[in-house]
């Protein structure tokens, strides 16, 4: 409290009469604009010594390594999820280690989805199907999403989001443009998304799709361009990859559907 107040003082007294402007500054009738800025430069270099010494830098705070212990592991579910029980440590900012934590995480999940769009139509290609996680969060728990699926080792991710077009919209994918990898809840899963747009015809687009064997029953949904933004005001659009994959289409569809369509 009292460094602050310190700091404080010195700022008024430096800016008081160090200011240009000031009362306690050298006016002269000659005034250029260099003698402002060497007058300017002083006066931030002393209060940025002042900040040093009284709360220290930038650096100084995060002057860590940002290294971390994993004390032990443990398999404590092997179902379709996997889920690990960590205990571990790690530095903190301001300086020594925390205690021992135990934290959980779903493990080795890897996703790519993608956003389906016809740039003739300007219209996109988008699905709703049954989720367990919407179940006591929306009414009704179907979830209107953009197509996706997990990768597989031995898979990549635009491979993955070309099967998936077709798996659950019965659509074939031609250009595929890759937006963004995000991962989707790192306070509890290991879980990575990337997310593509992927150039499709929808003149044929609709049904019901998605593999019985597990269980899919997916329905696919045509809409306008316009109409499809407009979810993500309305309500429907309310998971993190079709919001994310709305928003980057809302910023880039003209140059997109302009530079697909001189493309051929």
């Amino acid at each position: 409290m009292i460094a602050g107040s310190v700091n404080a003082f010195f700022h008024s007294f430096i800016v008081f009469y160090d200011c240009p402007f000031s009362l306690g500054s050298r006016l002269v009738d000659d005034w250029d604009l260099n003698s402002w800025r060497r007058d300017w430069c002083s006066v931030f270099q002393r209060r940025m010594l002042l900040d040093t010494l009284f709360t220290g830098t930038k650096e100084t705070l995060s002057f860590m390594k940002y290294g971390y212990r994993i004390v032990d592991s443990e398999r404590v579910y092997d179902g379709f999820l996997k889920l690990n029980r960590y205990r571990l440590r790690h530095e903190l900012y301001e300086g020594g280690e925390s205690r021992e934590l135990v934290r959980e995480r779903v493990e080795q999940l890897r996703a790519s989805m993608v956003l389906l769009y016809d740039p003739h139509r300007d219209q996109m290609i988008l699905v709703e199907q049954f989720r367990i996680g919407a179940l006591g969060a929306v009414k009704p728990p179907w979830v209107l999403e953009v197509v996706g699926g997990y990768v597989g080792e031995a898979e990549s991710s635009a491979e993955v989001a070309r099967r998936e077009a077709m798996e659950e919209a019965n659509c074939q994918v031609g250009r595929l443009e890759h937006i963004t990898q995000f991962m989707v809840s790192p306070g509890l899963s290991v879980d990575r998304i990337d997310l593509y747009c992927g150039e499709v015809d929808a003149s044929a687009a609709g049904g019901v799709h998605g593999l019985q064997h597990e269980g899919e029953d997916i329905r696919v949904v045509v809409m306008d361009a316009d109409q499809a933004l407009a979810e993500l005001y309305g309500g429907r659009a309310n998971s993190t990859s079709i919001i994310i994959a709305l928003q980057w289409f809302q910023l880039n569809r003209e140059q997109l559907r302009q530079r697909w369509l001189a493309e051929g």
